[in-house]
Order: structure tokens, then sequence, then C-alpha cells
């Protein structure tokens, strides 16, 4: 299928190129349309923490929440010095959870993927309000992963790549894995964006195969622009047929804000709109701070950025240095922002705010964290 009216400007200025989709008037995302969007998913009540380490020097990051059955379960990162492993943690309500155990850790072998096993279950139910159940594809559950082999935090040459079951995922057991990364920083097709390192994705089933093919896949990174500075992330698109085998579409990245961040892509659709929500850090302008925040699509290639009001910042002594890597669900009436929260301490857990007030919980850093199960 051959997209149109997908372009790009080029914007030179002193500090570098920069580069963003041209949308036309059919693709643009109405303002009116984008405020509706803001009313539905803001959640101004922050419940507090849901998830912290058992010591401080343990970080858990990038919540991805999904149903199996009457329950919810969320995956989730935890950092202890060496790596990233992959948890799950389960909960009947959304505000309680128990961490259950580790899905993906460390190897103790020369792998390329040893020491950093980020996971983000993938092809869930993206309807909001929906099921968010995870979907079968050829048997199998799957999840996106990034990894690496360096020792230290997001350290060496971090790639991506997918793991499968045929096991129930709501269960503690690790998750086999492609002997190989899906993408690299050093591929034939790779672009000057994501030449560096690649970080947070996600993966939804387009049964509509609007970019022609049925799984897309988003995903942040950075690498060297013109001015040769890395530290930028910026989101593009990848696409699949089979969830093997991957490749990059288009040479541009779908968001971008320069020579900041804009990473940690959620993707849902609310009616007839894809909503993509993700955070901002350090932009040079717009938005000052690290906070979440959200574009739209219709075509899920042209993304309008909403310009409005956060959703999540630092407001509490928990989320008071960073509040950002969204994950949220809307389930009977009740939006439930999940995000990461650092405090100036630099401890780091899983926060919710919801849309209704829920009360507020009593786990968070000022109280001694809850013991996670080994």
């Amino acid at each position: 299928m051959k997209l149109k009216n997908i372009a790009f400007i080029a914007l030179f200025a002193t500090t570098g190129i920069y580069s963003a989709t041209a949308q036309s008037e059919k693709n643009k995302v109405p303002q009116v349309k984008m405020q509706e969007i803001y009313e539905q998913v803001k959640a101004p009540y922050k419940y507090g923490l849901v998830i912290a380490p058992d010591d401080n020097s343990k970080k858990a990051d990038c919540p991805t929440v999904f149903r199996k059955g009457n329950n919810w379960f969320m995956t989730y990162l935890i950092f202890n010095g060496r790596g990233y492993e992959t948890w799950l943690a389960e909960s009947k309500d959304l505000l309680h959870w128990a961490t259950k155990g580790r899905i993906m850790s460390f190897s103790d072998t020369t792998t390329w993927d040893a020491n950093q096993k980020a996971g983000y279950a993938a092809l869930e139910d993206y309807k909001w309000g929906g099921s968010y159940k995870l979907q079968k594809y050829d048997g199998k559950y799957w999840m996106s992963y990034f990894g690496g082999h360096e020792r230290g935090y997001e350290k060496g040459r971090l790639s991506l790549g997918i793991a499968y079951t045929d096991k129930d995922p709501s269960t503690v057991h690790e998750w086999q894995r492609l002997d190989h990364p899906i993408l690299t920083p050093t591929d034939k097709d790779v672009s000057w964006w994501d030449n560096h390192v690649q970080y947070k994705e996600t993966v939804i089933w387009d049964k509509s195969k609007l970019t022609g093919h049925p799984f897309v896949m988003y995903y942040n990174a950075n690498g060297d622009s013109l001015d040769k500075k890395r530290g930028a992330e910026r989101i593009g698109m990848a696409v699949s047929d089979d969830m093997v085998h991957w490749k990059r579409f288009g040479k541009i990245p779908v968001m971008n804000h320069g020579p900041g961040i804009t990473g940690d892509p959620d993707v849902q659709k609310i009616g007839d709109v894809y909503v993509m929500f993700y955070f901002g850090a350090f932009w040079k302008t717009g938005p000052g701070g690290v906070h979440n925040r959200f574009a739209a699509s219709y075509d899920l290639v042209n993304w309008t950025d909403w310009t409005g009001e956060k959703l999540i910042q630092s407001s509490e002594p928990f989320d008071n240095e960073f509040a950002h890597k969204s994950f949220v669900v809307y389930w009977k009436g009740v939006v439930y922002h999940f995000y990461c929260a650092v405090d100036k301490a630099q401890q780091r857990g899983i926060a919710v705010a919801t849309s209704k007030d829920m009360g507020k919980s009593e786990l968070n850093f000022v109280a001694p964290p809850v013991k996670v199960k080994k």
C-alpha cells in the first residue's frame, strides 16, 4: 500500500537539523478533537506509588498493563546496577499491586542481550476502554524489548529484540527470545536519528493494515544529527508481517522535538483517532520540564501534537525530580495513568494518577518501600 501525503520539512538552525512530519489539512487532527481527547484522558488525581523496589539501589521503571481473566497484570523493569530485567506484578483493582517475579532475567552467557532485557508486552487490545487483553498471533503471546551485552545503566549498544511464549502470560516464567536482534543501530537502513542507541518500543496489531503491514512498532532512539550531538531522542516506526522480520518505515521520526527527548510511546485508539501517549524532556522550545503528553493520528503515520496542558508533571515528594513514561488504562469510567516517578534522591518507582479521586496510597518513598518478592 503506497501512502500519500508523507513528507518532511527540514528546519535548519544553528544547533542542528530537526525534522517533522508535514501534514495536510486532511491528515491533521483538528484542535477541537484534540481538546476532546485531552478532556477524556486527563488524570489530575495522583494516587501515589504502586510499585517500589525493595532497596534504594534498585530502580523500577516503564510499566505496561494488561488484563487476563478478572485480574490486571503489569510488566515493568528493575535496574539493579547490572542492567535491566523484566518483572511481572498483579492487581485486582489497578491500585494495589503485588510483584510475582521475573519473566526476562540476566543471562550468564555471551549473548547479545545478556545484561539488558527491558520488555514490553505486545499486541494488546488497544481500544480505549476495551478488554486490554494480550492477543495471540501464530499461537504465541509476544513481547518486544531492548537488550544489550554491556553492564550498567543503559550502557553499550542497545538494540531491539522480540520474545514470545505459548504459556499463560500472567504466570511467572522465562519468555523465549529470538537469538538475534530485530533492529540495531548498524542496520543498512538505519537513519541519522536511530544510529546510536534504541530504547523503549510498543507494538500494535493493526488488522486494517494502514501501513500495508499488520504489525506496527513505535520506538524511541538517539543518533547523530548534522551537529554530531548525541542525546536527543525521537520516536519512529518499524513494520512487520510476521512479528519476526522487521523493517523501518520511513527515514524520519514521526515525533521529534529537536535536541530533547521524545520517548516511550503508548498507542491506543479513541473512536476513530489513534492516540500516542509519550513523554517529553529537556526541550529547547515548548513545554518545559519532564512530563507526559500525547499526540493523535488518523493514519498511524501523521501525528498531530497536543500543545495544551501537560497530562502528568512533577508535583509530589515521590515524583519531584521526574514524572514520565506513560501507560494509560480506561476502565469502568476511570482513567488510570501509570508513570515512572523519580524523587530528588533518585529513588525510582511506578506511580498512578486517576481521573477521579481514589484517595491516597500509603506507598511512597517517604515511608519504607515494600519488599519485592523474589
